[in-house]
């Protein structure tokens, strides 16, 4: 261990002992000190084991041209659990990793106390990087025995409905019932039976017993890994793996995308409040983190005076700043535990702090000309919040499964309030279409509003 490793691993375990102090409670959190590459291939892949695919490379070649044009870095990369894992450059600075540390002791006070972190973890267990290599271990035994091109399009299907979930259904649900379930016997009385007596009744009584068949959905499902896992009427085992695999990480990182606002304002705050109290800290030290701090909190990028982008790290640490000066850390504490992103910012992103903040809705024009359009603090709210609905994808359910096997999929168009880039739904129909092994199709819109219907390939074969 170097002489800066071990300063690191000294100030880490005194700011760690001060959180306990100021009233965090979290996880335990392993540190792991890693190179730059690794770092960026742990933010590309979303995990630092994961299921191989092409699209992860195109994200890391994304990745790091953003990096090289100076629009994006990555400080750490902290993933919650029982325990909590967090990665960080060893690139960074010793002032940087301090205030890093900081920072995901305050993500790890959130994931541990927030209802829906609670939720989640429940659900899909504490220990995330452990089964994301039980999982890609079974999908490398996959690849042995039956090919990449098998897997991989299996994997393109899965990873293309990734976000198509039902995250108000557990993770562990059991399939629909087959039969409808008769009705009820009514409660005996003497004119019912009077009744049933008559020429005729009796046997119009007796035909209503048989079992009927349920329709397939019985509603509208809007998980669509669930649903073609557990119907696809050609699919071999080791496939619904591939389909529930890929659900059960897209549970994980629901709240993480629920609650990003408030968790990287929550971090933010409490690093920043950590560092401030940190009085073992070398002025010097201190004062390269706190610039730090500002470089992440800073509302727009390089010398722009005004942002069209909106920095959640920005709004959330003002937010939670703004409560805590107005309403006291208790009250704070208490959103932190019950709300989500869409609560959080309804409920407090008020016109005071919206003004404060410069926020404005704004309009992107065809001929270049951008314009606002709006400081109304409720149009304010729902453009924030209009990214997050239904994990950030279209809504598209399962309307039903005809006689002969077909799935018909609808575009909830009318409430979705977003369109479908027609030529990309074109290519996930085909997709799916070699996942189902059936015909199918997608109800949408064009950019007109004509109703259109987009066909999955005929499967071949």
């Amino acid at each position: 261990m170097t002489s800066t490793q071990q300063q690191l691993a000294d100030y880490g375990a005194r700011i760690e002992a001060l959180a306990v102090e100021l009233g965090l409670d979290f996880y335990p959190v392993n540190f792991d000190l890693v190179p730059a590459s690794f770092m960026v291939e742990i933010a590309v892949y979303g995990l630092p084991v994961r299921m191989r695919h092409w699209s992860f490379g195109v994200r890391y070649i994304h990745q790091l041209v953003r990096q090289h044009m100076g629009h994006s870095r990555i400080f750490e990369v902290m993933f919650p659990g029982d325990p909590c894992h967090a990665f960080m450059q060893e690139q960074n600075s010793l002032a940087e990793n301090t205030l890093v540390t900081a920072h995901v002791l305050g993500h790890a006070d959130f994931a541990k106390n927030n209802q829906l972190f609670a939720r989640f973890m429940s659900m899909a267990g504490g220990h995330i990087l452990e089964q994301s290599a039980a999982r890609a271990h079974r999908l490398e035994l996959a690849l042995q025995a039956h090919g990449q091109e098998r897997v991989e399009a299996v994997l393109d299907a899965a990873l293309a409905l990734e976000t198509h979930i039902d995250v108000d259904q557990p993770l562990h649900r059991p399939r629909y019932p087959e039969f409808i379930a008769p009705r009820e016997e009514p409660v005996a009385d003497r004119f019912r039976d009077r009744f049933a007596r008559l020429p005729g009744e009796a046997a119009a009584v007796a035909a209503s017993g048989p079992l009927q068949r349920a329709p397939l959905p019985p509603r509208p499902e809007t998980d669509l890994l669930w649903f073609i896992a557990n119907y696809a009427p050609d699919m071999d085992n080791w496939e619904r793996d591939i389909f529930l695999a890929v659900r059960e990480e897209a549970y994980y990182f629901h709240p993480i995308f629920a609650c990003q606002i408030m968790n990287e304002g929550w971090a933010s705050y409490w690093h920043a409040r950590l560092l401030r109290e940190a009085t073992f800290l070398p002025h010097d030290l201190y004062l390269a983190a706190i610039k730090s701090h500002s470089d992440v909190v800073r509302p727009f990028a390089s010398d722009q005076q005004l942002a069209l982008s909106l920095n959640p790290y920005h709004l959330g640490f003002s937010l939670w700043e703004h409560i805590i000066g107005k309403h006291g850390l208790e009250k704070a504490r208490q959103i932190c535990r019950e709300e989500d992103d869409f609560g959080f910012i309804r409920n407090y992103l008020d016109e005071e702090i919206a003004d404060k903040l410069d926020l404005f809705v704004y309009e992107a024009r065809r001929d270049g000309d951008t314009r606002v359009t709006s400081r109304d603090i409720h149009a304010i709210r729902e453009a924030i919040l209009a990214p997050k609905y239904n994990y950030g994808s279209p809504s598209v359910t399962v309307s039903k499964v005809g006689p002969d096997g077909s799935l018909d999929l609808r575009h909830d168009y009318l409430h979705d309030g977003r369109g479908l880039e027609l030529a990309q739904a074109e290519r996930v129909m085909e997709y799916v279409a070699r996942v189902w092994r059936k015909p199918v199709s997608l109800h949408t819109v064009d950019f007109r509003g004509v109703v259109r219907v987009l066909p999955g390939k005929k499967p071949i074969g």
